[in-house]
């Protein structure tokens, strides 16, 4: 029976394009350039996060902090479109940067995570710092229990230490825990120690992903991709629903 469900945070429960492309439009220069730009921009940005994220992982580095990765990236992709200090600043970089720590919450993030802390332990376990995770909690109003970064237990997502870990500080068996994520990834690694996996479909996350194989994969898929009018009723408010909250 599970009793606890174990939040993936950025991307799954916090919208973080949103919040990043304001970002972008409100310091760029606004004829730099055009919204597509802009938003192609945002998700290089978060690509490469994560692509800097797995090469540490797969190399053996010891965790950076999350703010200094994403500041690495940023200088990388400004200079890929010849955007030099002159128009960016270093000021205008390290605003940028911290616009990570103030997301919004997806349509059916706090409704659902409400009626899910009623009946279950709802936490995050999420790469970063301490710091970022009470950031943005506390700018999205995210209800959590409890959140438990890659920083604070000394372990990097996808190292199945970092999910066992997690389960012993909850005392809790694996089987007894359900991992919510938005990334493929983070639930394939849950899975290796006997975790449940439930997939919530993000616009913004996975989009070069099978999703047919995801489907297969996990015990639980929820489409919140899809019909933006009815968005506040998918994702994790369906979660709830089918936990019976």
């Amino acid at each position: 029976m599970v009793k606890a469900l174990i939040f993936d945070l950025v991307g799954t429960c916090a919208d973080w394009f949103s919040s990043i492309t304001h970002a972008l439009e409100t310091h760029l220069p606004p004829s730099l350039l055009i919204k597509d730009e802009i938003n192609r921009l945002a998700m290089d940005w978060r690509l490469g996060f994560f692509q800097e994220i797995h090469a540490r992982f797969i190399g053996g580095l010891e965790q950076e902090d999350i703010d200094v990765t994403h500041k690495r990236v940023l200088d990388r992709l400004l200079s890929d479109r010849n955007i030099e200090e002159d128009v960016c600043s270093e000021q205008l970089r390290n605003a940028l940067v911290q616009s990570w720590h103030v997301q919004r919450a997806w349509p059916d993030s706090i409704d659902g995570l409400e009626r899910l802390k009623t009946k279950f332990f709802v936490v995050v376990l999420a790469n970063g710092t301490t710091r970022l995770q009470l950031d943005i909690v506390q700018s999205s109003g995210l209800p959590f229990h409890a959140l438990f970064s890659s920083q604070l237990l000394g372990l990097t997502k996808p190292d199945p230490k970092i999910y066992l870990k997690c389960t012993e500080l909850l005392n809790l068996k694996p089987e007894e825990c359900l991992m919510v994520a938005a990334h493929a990834y983070d639930l394939r690694a849950a899975a290796t120690i006997g975790m449940k996996t439930a997939y919530v479909q993000r616009a913004t996350e996975d989009p070069n992903d099978d999703m047919k194989q995801i489907r297969e994969e996990n015990d639980y898929l929820f489409d919140a991709a899809s019909s933006p009018a009815d968005a506040a009723n998918r994702g994790l408010s369906e979660l709830a629903r089918v936990l019976g909250c």
